[in-house]
Parts: C-alpha cells; sequence; structure tokens
C-alpha cells in the first residue's frame, strides 16, 4: 500500500508520470479517432487496414495490441499473475502473435476508448501496491513507478507509429522521454544483444540535450547502467530527447540522425556512437 507521512498518503506514482501516462493515452485515442477520414474508403474498415511503417502490423493491428497491453500493465498493477513471454524479444513477439490471434477488435474507434480506459484503470491499481515492492513483468521485476515509466515508454513507442501511419502529429516530446529514463535504463542490462556486446568493452556517457544523462558500462559483453555518466568515457554521446528514444526503440536508424546533426558522438572512440543503439534489442 502507498505511505502515509504527516498523515499524508504518498502517491505511489510521480504525479508528472501519472500526468503523463492520461495524457499519452488520450493523444493517442485522439489520432486513432481521426483514422475514418485519414484512411478513406480504401484503407479497410474503420482505417484499421492502414499499414504501419516500419512494421507488418496495421494500424488496427498495433492499436488492438496496445489496448491489450494496457489491460496487461492494469492486471500487473493491481497484483494479478500474468505469465507473457520471458523478456526476450521472439517470446514476446509470439506472446504478442497469440494475443493478437485471440482478440477480433480492429476498429480504431472502439480501440481508443480501451487504451484510454485501461491506462486510468492502471493508474487507479497501482496506487494500491507498496512503492517498495517489485512487481513481475514481463521484463522481469519492476517497482511500481518503474512499470508506470514502461507503460508510458510502451505507449510512446507505439503511439508514434500509429500518429505516422495516420499522418498525425506523434505525442514524444522531451518532457515525456525523461519520465521513461527509469525504465529505460533499468531495463539496458537484460535487453543486451549478446551478439553485439560479445568481446567489446567499452564506457559510455548519454546525455540527453537540455535534461539527464547517465553511463553504460560494457566489460567484455556484461552491461552495467549507471545513474550518472562515468567520468572517464571512451565515447560520450549527445542527442535530443525525442531522438534518442527512437533510436532506443528502434523507430529510426542511427547514421542519418547523426547526418542530421542530431546526434553526436566523440571522445577516445567516437566511433562506436553509431553502434551504442544497436547493443540493444528493443523487445
Amino acid at each position: 500500500m502507498a505511505r502515509e507521512a504527516g498523515g499524508v498518503r504518498e502517491r505511489v506514482l510521480p504525479d508528472v508520470l501519472a500526468e503523463a501516462i492520461r495524457g499519452t493515452a488520450e493523444d493517442i485515442a485522439a489520432v486513432l479517432r481521426t483514422a475514418p477520414a485519414a484512411a478513406g474508403s480504401t484503407a479497410g474498415a474503420h482505417g484499421g487496414g492502414l499499414p504501419v511503417p516500419r512494421s507488418t502490423w496495421t494500424v488496427g493491428e498495433a492499436a488492438a495490441h496496445l489496448a491489450q497491453a494496457n489491460a496487461l500493465m492494469a492486471d500487473l498493477a493491481a497484483g494479478h499473475d500474468r505469465p507473457y513471454g520471458d523478456g526476450t524479444p521472439g517470446s514476446l513477439a509470439d506472446a504478442n502473435a497469440h494475443a493478437l490471434a485471440g482478440f477480433g477488435e480492429r476498429d480504431p474507434g472502439p480501440l481508443a476508448e480501451m487504451i484510454t480506459a485501461q491506462a486510468a484503470a492502471f493508474l487507479v491499481a497501482v496506487e494500491e501496491r507498496d512503492p517498495d515492492e517489485p512487481l513481475t513483468t514481463p521484463l522481469g521485476a519492476l517497482r511500481p513507478a518503474v512499470l508506470g515509466s514502461y507503460l508510458l515508454t510502451h505507449m510512446l513507442g507505439h503511439g508514434y507509429d500509429l500518429a505516422l501511419a495516420l499522418g498525425r502529429p506523434h505525442m514524444l516530446d522531451a518532457h515525456r522521454v525523461g519520465l521513461s529514463l527509469p525504465f529505460m535504463t533499468e531495463v539496458m542490462p537484460r535487453v543486451t544483444d549478446p551478439a553485439a556486446v560479445a568481446g567489446l568493452t567499452a564506457r559510455f556517457a548519454v546525455r540527453l540535450r537540455g535534461g539527464q544523462g547517465f553511463g553504460v558500462l560494457v566489460t567484455d559483453g556484461a552491461v552495467e547502467v549507471t545513474h550518472e555518466p562515468p567520468a572517464r568515457p571512451d565515447c560520450t554521446i549527445l542527442t535530443e530527447p525525442v531522438t534518442f528514444l527512437l533510436l532506443a526503440l528502434g523507430r529510426i536508424d542511427p547514421w542519418p540522425v547523426i547526418a542530421r546533426g542530431k546526434a553526436l558522438g566523440w571522445g577516445r572512440k567516437p566511433w562506436l556512437a553509431p553502434r551504442f543503439p544497436r547493443l540493444f534489442r528493443a523487445p
């Protein structure tokens, strides 16, 4: 249960995180509600048949996945046991496919309502948790506030996809990306690509323009993330916050970003900068 301090009940999620979760869900729903007009009559029923760029999913499938994932997160926040893969990209992809096959809704309108309703359910359920007691998730045990950051990160990634598919402005900004960092930095060691880090030893300092920074230490394939950048990094990476998240989630490629100056790398081994995003496999 949430703690009380001085007779005042402390919230499990910071207010800014709760507001970002609620606002992101509403922004995604607003994008989905444009689907019929944006899709026209040739893209499938209710616009759900439009393809999502860089994905095998349609708009309807991506929105259905997001509705299901938000429901999963709400159940986890309520303390329910919901096995969902073993945390590896392949197992999560299989779990996603199995879940979608058993869920027939593809109409963006109803799915928009499900996405916001399940985000709201998560916010209610998580406030009943002990803030220090980890919850079981598809990516391992996470404290409730980090689970909230996970939910936000997942919605931002798929919300970006849906906005791109429907030709609408996306809902990512520096503030929301900053709130995704507790999840991103905690799970980085768990989503490392073993082949990409094999034999590598390097110290990375990652800094977001105008915001936070952290360190990633790779020692012969073992990965450690630190809350502060290392004092003597081999490679310092400075990137615009939204660009950082899109790179981390595999939505964009490093070289065009570097060419446009949205990500810079320097230090003793600057050539490691474009390699950095490929050290990890977004689940």
